[in-house]
């Protein structure tokens, strides 16, 4: 193996190391809660090496966003089963012990910062709701891929973040018919 093989090998690996420290800091901080040096530390380079890859922070988080926004957390591509797996999807992701590095959460922690809530509107107007017009073509002009989403993230945001005792005592099958009906609605 050749040194420009060994180095190139190496930058990837070290681009993807400050790109999944991005991820976990912005999604567990917001944008404005961490500094490059902090996910520099994280990723184990120094925070020059962070910009020398993404430009700068915001160069990081817009690299976050489109990584975040591509990855299909909660919706699913078969059109006939399109409600039923959002509602699923939803209801799992969503659970007292899931996962807390959702894309939901990036959103939520960065969107008071305006250049952010900027980049993750571009990303989810790209990928989410495309991917929904795509999916749900009879959604496109009709603002119902956007509600859609908003219901996803209300639904998120009550159960997962607040802990609404109501949604976190109704059984997930009552939650899921629920979700189903209301996408159902939403997405033909």
């Amino acid at each position: 193996m050749s040194a420009a093989t060994t180095h190139r090998r190496d930058a990837a690996a070290t681009r993807a190391a400050i790109l999944r420290a991005g991820i976990e800091g912005f999604t567990r901080h917001g944008f404005d809660g961490i500094g490059v040096r902090e996910i520099a530390q994280a990723a184990g380079v120094s925070a020059m090496l962070v910009n020398r890859y993404f430009g700068s922070k915001e160069g990081l988080f817009a690299e976050v966003a489109e990584v975040s926004m591509t990855d299909r957390t909660v919706l699913g591509g078969d059109p006939a089963t399109l409600a039923r797996d959002i509602a699923a999807a939803l209801v799992r992701r969503t659970a007292p012990a899931a996962d807390d590095l959702s894309p939901f959460l990036l959103m939520l922690r960065s969107a008071a910062n305006p250049r952010a809530a900027e980049i993750l509107r571009e990303n989810i107007e790209r990928h989410v709701e495309a991917h929904l017009h795509e999916v749900a073509p009879d959604t496109r002009g009709t603002g119902r891929a956007a509600v859609a989403l908003s219901v996803i993230a209300g639904f998120w945001l009550l159960r997962n973040v607040i802990g609404s005792t109501a949604l976190n005592g109704t059984d997930e099958e009552t939650l899921e018919a629920t979700l189903r009906q209301l996408f159902e609605l939403l997405l033909p």
